[in-house]
């Protein structure tokens, strides 16, 4: 059998708030340590050793955290020939916010066992009068804010500020997104005499207290948060599967053209907001509430296939946003990774090579659907032939030109009869006209879809205007 390592939480404050025989296991127990002695629930446990030594020699708290892990899977060892357990006492409740246990948890070398306590988000909660679940709160380190929650403004439990330094980089991070009369809320010494509870000006944040290790900071959603709202619609996906006869009748097939139809209602909604630049407040104002409106309605064809999917036990709508996210991250090294990626053109080089590798394609045309529109199809093989075969994509345009005129001179003059079958050689020089004007016109930076959808909503102008109506 592995060595064992038994983790206690000594709860977020004083005595009061220990679990009830915490103490006695600690004491008892043959080996124990303390994470930290600067805890207010370690009075008691003074003859208890502690790894404060290496936090005051280690240069990073991943380095500290590793020491420690190191020391606690020797002592186990140790221990474990003579039989014996080791205990390891830790603030708060053994899995919030302790990456030692964390890490203590991944080593194959002990066996781990929890002794869960009261955490210092029990009390946070109680002091604010919030339910997490309801407000979508998400709880966020302190000392990684910029990275995990820069942009964002609540509702979020910032722990870990234990230093004024700390505090000025959460409210830096996102001062610039903050109304002015944007308020936070300081939670010093939770559960202790000299605990505060204070909502303070943004602006103050860190001259609000003098911050330490019992230092959190609750900032609240100006408004409707993320979290709240894709639950509601995920929720109302759900009620409308129950208790309405036509939602209950369709499937993945059955709503398949109305996915397509709410995709080409956003891209009419882009190109209002398109035609909007440069007019009034009011027009830009009307033309991002009727993009605000399609996109709510393409989320739900998400929302509701994702519905019918967990039905049939396959996945969730959570499982859909975690994927694409761990996806997306998987996809952007250069961004969260040591990829270096200094131009638009390496990032998307990199983007296929690792795409290429995850879905274990041969060509760069695999995965690209046959069922786009012909001419956003022409225009995607042509991008991606360009990036991974460019010898059949970088015709010299002479070619180019040569295909158009053969194009032109096959097709008739005239119109045909439309009840006559197209002839096949005049067909295939008819596609070969029509990917070289594609070619052409996306090697001149155009998108081919937009030139051409653009022109026929002016031929729809002008249709309109000689029949003297309005655009």
């Amino acid at each position: 059998m592995r060595p064992s390592i038994t983790v206690v939480g000594l709860g977020p404050a004083g005595d009061d708030l220990m679990a009830p025989g915490a103490r006695a296991l600690v004491l008892e127990a043959g080996t124990a340590f303390l994470r930290t002695s600067r805890h207010p629930a370690a009075a008691g446990l003074a003859d208890v050793p502690s790894f404060d030594h290496h936090y005051e020699e280690a240069g990073t708290f991943e380095e500290v955290y590793d020491r420690i892990v190191a020391d606690l899977v020797t002592a186990a060892q140790v221990a474990g020939a003579a039989g014996r357990a080791v205990v390891y006492a830790v603030p708060g409740s053994p899995l919030v916010a302790e990456r030692t246990v964390d890490l203590l948890r991944q080593d194959p070398r002990v066996e781990v066992t929890m002794v869960p306590a009261v955490s210092f988000l029990d009390l946070a909660w109680a002091r604010l009068c919030v339910d997490p679940v309801a407000v979508g709160a998400r709880l966020v380190d302190g000392t990684r804010f910029t990275e995990h929650a820069a942009g964002q403004r609540g509702p979020l439990l910032v722990a870990q500020c234990w230093s004024p330094a700390i505090l000025s980089e959460v409210k830096l991070a996102i001062s610039d997104a903050m109304a002015e009369d944007t308020t936070a809320t300081v939670l010093h010494h939770l559960g202790l005499p000299e605990e505060v509870v204070a909502t303070v000006p943004w602006h103050e944040l860190d001259r609000a207290v003098v911050p330490d290790h019992l230092t959190t900071v609750w900032l609240p959603a100006p408004g409707p948060t993320v979290a709240a709202e894709v639950v509601a619609l995920d929720e109302l996906a759900r009620r409308l599967r129950a208790d309405c006869p036509w939602d209950r009748r369709q499937t993945h097939t059955s709503l398949a053209p109305y996915l397509l139809e709410e995709s080409y209602e956003v891209l009419d909604a882009i190109d209002g907001l398109g035609q909007a630049e440069g007019a009034g407040a009011d027009a830009r104002a009307g033309a991002a509430a009727g993009l605000e409106e399609e996109l709510g309605d393409l989320l739900f064809q998400v929302c509701f296939h994702s519905r019918l999917a967990a039905e049939e036990g396959w996945f969730t709508l959570a499982d859909v946003a975690r994927g694409v996210h761990d996806k997306l991250v998987a996809r952007h090294p250069h961004v969260f990774g040591d990829v270096v990626a200094d131009d638009a053109a390496t990032v998307v080089s990199n983007w296929e090579a690792i795409k290429k590798e995850e879905k274990g394609r041969e060509s760069v045309t695999d995965g690209i659907p046959a069922a786009l529109p012909a001419l956003a199809l022409a225009a995607k093989l042509q991008r991606k032939a360009a990036s991974g075969a460019p010898s059949l994509a970088d015709r010299p345009l002479t070619e180019v030109r040569a295909a158009a005129e053969a194009g032109l001179r096959a097709l008739p003059a005239s119109a045909v009869d439309p009840g006559e079958p197209p002839d096949p050689a005049r067909a295939e020089m008819a596609g070969a006209l029509l990917w070289a004007v594609t070619d052409l016109v996306r090697r001149a930076g155009i998108e081919p879809e937009d030139a051409l959808r653009g022109a026929a909503l002016r031929f729809r102008t002008a249709v309109r205007a000689a029949e003297g109506l309005e655009g």
